[in-house]
């Protein structure tokens, strides 16, 4: 027997305003394991919480009065994570291009094979998966920059732009002593295991320096490799 789809589930968004495709797609969904949120209309998605959670929207093009190609671009203009497929019974390429132009995972025709549409919902909530993953990857690297000292981030932006520790350490007028003590607690605090993951962390910050004479002075001899 299928059990109902638990909290843990992927949860997709239908805004569709026929009832009946509403209650179809819902119980197809279902059937799969998804939990399922439907709204007749961009009013009542907007109106919910659900697009923060959501890791698809199927969303009809002709909702009586609203747009869905216009409320796709909407939600890509205001940077919603949540990937979209469209579906529609009046279909054509130039709408087809225009929707994958602003992002759509995929466009289906009514009426759409079940199969054809699970597959598309499949690499939507793959979609949405690897947009978390990265979003909380990049959250926890910049939690740990916010963990670092002035002078440590002074430190890494300079060494992830190539510069060595002699180097870092005429730029910021410090003893190569002192760099070195700074580089250490900085590659603890980061966690980074090499200098290659932290250019990756670095330039995932935007944290790489752009190293600059300071004060007008030249570098001295024999510091460049």
């Amino acid at each position: 027997m299928k059990q109902s789809p638990t909290a843990t589930e992927p949860l997709i968004c239908v805004v569709d305003d026929d009832a009946d495709v509403r209650n179809s797609l819902s119980s197809l969904l279902r059937s799969a394991g998804y939990r399922v949120n439907v709204f007749a209309g961009p009013s009542e998605f907007l109106a919910s919480d659900a697009g923060y959670t959501a890791s698809c929207l199927i969303l009809d093009i002709r909702l009586g009065e609203a747009d869905g190609l216009e409320f796709q671009q909407e939600l890509a203009a205001n940077d919603a994570p949540i990937p979209i497929i469209l579906i529609s019974g009046h279909g054509d390429i130039p709408m087809t291009v225009r929707a994958m132009k602003a992002g759509a995972v995929n466009f289906l025709p009514k009426p759409f094979d079940d199969e054809v549409l699970l597959a598309a919902v499949g690499e939507a909530v793959s979609r949405a998966e690897q947009r978390r993953s990265e979003a909380d990857r990049e959250n926890s690297v910049r939690t740990r920059y916010d963990s670092l000292t002035p002078r440590e981030r002074e430190v890494m932006g300079l060494v992830t732009a190539g510069l060595m520790n002699k180097q870092v350490a005429w730029q910021l007028s410090l003893s190569e002593i002192t760099v070195k003590i700074h580089r250490g607690n900085m590659m603890r605090k980061m966690q980074a295991k090499s200098l290659a993951e932290l250019v990756r962390m670095a330039d995932l910050l935007g944290a790489r320096a752009a190293p600059a004479e300071p004060n007008g002075r030249s570098e001295p001899q024999g510091s460049q490799r």
